[in-house]
């Protein structure tokens, strides 16, 4: 049965969001900094040769640099001030998630509620500017000796300042967003380079079945499969095991009884998010790419290993869905703790029917979150290989992997629900204003 608040999120429109003045600030606010964000892709680094750029980027494709290009929206291909991204800071966030998990200093500092929130932002920071510093100095050594204008140190000193400004900036963009606007800002930023490069890529795919290079049926098979598939990943991201919490009675006044609610404890199927396919496609096309790089003098141990792990090959496909498995299953156990959990649930008196609280707790909530990782280990590989057997079987002419796809969907469906959330507090707000005008009429 629908609650409350999803039959009211049912009952909205148009006028309801025309009336509530402040979401639409919000989702002003968020267009024009994504079009600021989207401006900036198309700056290009100073010192560079744009030609010798898409040279090079037609020389390496196929490696790691195909999907950083498409979650930065083109700014590799074009080199912009933005070619880093935002990557330097989901790396440093998650670098910084982990250590939470492992460094008791960390973990005790996470506990102490907005203030230590705020300082592990900082440090989040500051190892976003250590990576986007690192990063950048290899892209300008790189780039010094092949697409520079006049290689120099003082080219390799403003492109590495250009790009360290470019994610910083990019970081800034992301927190106005969250803090101002309307989603998650760096989600956002993310989502708006994806989905950037759909409508070029399609119109290139159009192209292509015009021309007779690909059969109007893979077309049509391409897109049926992209909605079904688009309709499967919001099924299972919405997908959850409720276990029932209940809290029990207790007496407060001679005559009066208090507390006996319940209450669920909603577990994800895929409590890792897009974690894993992010970490087992980067490490398996980091092969690829340095081979890339260094093939006019690489080992030979090294052409073999990356003629292997080529794009759609059996040995690739199977690391891609063993790194999936193991990183779906580590990310999970890092950000959920059982034990954590179940001492939780124990202070605040609440306990699951037929399960003693403490330790037996911990281990049912562990038996669960095991089996629904299982699930959705097999669901991010089932998403993630589509793509791959598409692109190496029927010549897809982009690059648009499952990960992109979890995202663009993961973030839609967010923002979506943070939206109808404003509408259901306006909503709200109206009916509380209301009754306090009736209460002073009478």
């Amino acid at each position: 049965m629908a609650s409350a608040a999803e039959q009211l999120a049912a009952n909205m429109s148009w006028s309801a969001f025309g009336k509530a003045k402040d979401l639409q600030n919000r989702i002003l606010f968020t267009l024009s900094i994504l079009i600021v964000y989207r401006f900036g892709t198309y700056l290009p680094l100073p010192g560079i040769d744009p030609q010798r750029v898409a040279d090079l980027m037609q020389q390496y494709q196929g490696g790691i640099i195909d999907i950083f290009n498409t979650f930065g929206g083109g700014a590799i291909s074009r080199m912009s001030i933005f070619a880093l991204g935002i990557m330097p800071y989901i790396s440093a966030s998650i670098i910084m998630q982990l250590m939470t998990s492992m460094v008791p200093a960390l973990e005790k500092l996470k506990k102490e509620g907005e203030q230590g929130r705020k300082k592990i932002n900082q440090w989040t920071r500051y190892g976003t500017v250590i990576l986007a510093t690192l990063q950048g100095w290899g892209i300008a050594a790189g780039l010094n000796g092949s697409v520079a204008t006049e290689p120099s140190a003082f080219f390799v000193v403003t492109t590495v300042i250009s790009l360290v400004g470019g994610t910083v900036l990019l970081m800034w963009l992301g927190e106005q967003i969250t803090a101002r606007g309307i989603g998650n800002g760096i989600s956002l930023i993310i989502f708006a380079g994806i989905v950037a490069e759909l409508p070029g890529a399609i119109a290139q795919t159009l192209q292509l079945s015009a021309q007779g290079q690909i059969s109007t049926a893979i077309v049509l098979g391409i897109i049926i499969l992209a909605f079904a598939t688009i309709a499967f990943v919001v099924f299972m991201e919405r997908a959850q095991r409720r276990i029932l919490i209940q809290y029990p009675k207790r007496q407060v006044g001679p005559q009066q009884m208090v507390g006996g609610e319940s209450s669920h404890l909603p577990l994800k199927v895929n409590t890792a998010g897009v974690i894993p396919p992010i970490f087992a496609s980067s490490l398996l096309l980091l092969p690829l790419t340095v081979a890339s790089f260094s093939s006019a003098g690489g080992p030979e141990w090294l052409t073999t290993v990356t003629a292997y792990l080529g794009r759609g090959q059996p040995a690739y496909l199977a690391l891609y869905v063993a790194g999936i498995v193991f990183f779906a299953f580590f990310y999970t156990a890092v950000v959920f703790n059982p034990e954590e959990v179940s001492e939780n649930l124990k202070r605040h008196g609440g306990f699951i029917p037929g399960i003693r609280p403490g330790k037996r707790t911990a281990e049912y909530l562990d038996y669960v979150l095991t089996r629904l990782t299982v699930v959705g280990a097999a669901y991010l590989a089932l998403v993630c290989l589509l793509p791959e057997m598409l692109t190496a079987n029927l010549q897809v002419p982009f690059y648009f992997g499952g990960t992109s796809l979890l995202i663009v969907v993961s973030v839609t469906m967010d923002t979506v629900s943070q939206v109808q959330s404003h509408l259901l507090a306006h909503q709200y707000e109206g009916l509380i204003q209301r009754s306090k005008l009736r209460g002073k009429k009478r």
